[in-house]
């Protein structure tokens, strides 16, 4: 159990990086793919996505868990839970906005549903920066 909450950092650390560089480089340059290739590259970039973030989400969301029924001691509740309720708006949001637009951007590039993606992604953006300060400030207090 003593590395359920490096474990838990690493996971939340990696993904604050990676949602930074879609929000700011990644899906801006959506627009620049073109009209007529974009369906593809929409495709393929679902789905190598899923490579790159699958993995530590869930380790995220699995040690997050543990580490309300578990935690180092240093580490209290109240910010176990906080960092669970901020994983919770991220895969909400994931499932209820990013999702579906990725899906009407997978029929062509929409600018409507673009916009609305990159606008409704500061919600993860946000959400996952919060939980990096948040993880380091347990690593921080943690004693074991």
């Amino acid at each position: 159990m003593t590395l359920v909450l490096p474990l838990h950092a690493a996971a939340t650390l990696f993904m604050t990086g990676v949602i930074w560089f879609v929000q700011v480089v990644h899906y801006p340059l959506f627009a620049e793919v073109g009209d007529e290739r974009f369906p593809a590259y929409a495709a393929a970039h679902s789905r190598r996505t899923a490579w790159v973030v699958a993995p530590p989400m869930l380790l995220e969301l699995v040690t997050g868990l543990l580490l309300l029924a578990w935690r180092p001691i240093g580490v209290g509740a109240g910010a176990a839970w906080v960092g669970m309720v901020l994983l919770a708006a991220i895969w909400l949001s994931t499932a209820l906005l990013q999702v579906p637009r990725h899906r009407l951007l997978g029929a062509g590039f929409d600018i409507v549903a673009w916009r609305a993606l990159v606008a409704s992604n500061w919600v993860r953006t946000l959400a996952w920066t919060a939980r990096a300060g948040l993880v380091l400030l347990m690593l921080a207090g943690s004693t074991g």
